[in-house]
């Protein structure tokens, strides 16, 4: 089986990453994708994370129905921070008989080199790399590296959350399940607040 890892913070996770994920399943030979919730990223800044759980409860309940997409908290179970060579490794470990490929941005892919061990991923596995607006990727890549040619929507985890703390809707950026869990637990309201978990 060919499984597509899309990898983030989902801070939180928005239609933008549904229609991807959606497009690469249509578009590639993966059968299915897993949304890898990342506690922590070593190349981002803690401030103004939600608590991992509170994520990943979001992420389910975006996927609740999907056959195809699921949520993956693999790296709840890894060393903090989350490297994705070393998810990688695990999971080749633990599900011998499936082929991961990367599913990552083009804005992420232009500073792989900033990766651990970012030759040994990008040599041994394939990777789909979408790309975002204003975000070209040069054509010096390798032939396990394919484009994805997504629609390309200028939404991010960052307006979302602005919006929010300037009491703005963010109706039709997430999905309204999502909608209606950030609004019932008060998430995103204050800037750079940690919040409590969500089990």
């Amino acid at each position: 089986m060919k499984i597509g890892l899309y990898f983030g913070s989902f801070n939180p996770i928005h239609v933008g990453h549904l229609i991807i994920a959606n497009f690469a399943l249509q578009t590639t030979n993966l059968d299915k994708i897993w949304f890898v919730v990342s506690p922590q990223n070593p190349l981002k800044l803690q401030s103004g994370l939600l608590d991992e759980y509170a994520r990943l409860h979001l992420v389910k309940i975006a996927l609740e129905g999907e056959t195809k997409l699921q949520t993956s908290d693999i790296e709840f179970k890894l060393t903090k921070p989350s490297y994705t060579i070393d998810t990688l490794t695990y999971l080749k470990e633990k599900y011998p008989n499936y082929d991961f490929t990367i599913i990552i941005g083009s804005d992420s892919y232009q500073n792989i080199k900033n990766w651990k061990n970012w030759e040994a991923l990008c040599a041994n596995y394939d990777m789909v790399i979408y790309q975002r607006p204003n975000q070209e990727i040069d054509n010096t890549m390798q032939k396990n590296h394919i484009i994805l040619k997504a629609p390309m929507l200028d939404i991010s985890a960052t307006l979302i959350r602005n919006l929010i703390q300037e009491k703005k809707s963010i109706r039709y950026l997430v999905t309204d399940v999502v909608k209606e869990e950030i609004e019932k637990c008060g998430y995103y309201r204050k800037k750079d607040e940690q919040l409590k978990k969500n089990t």
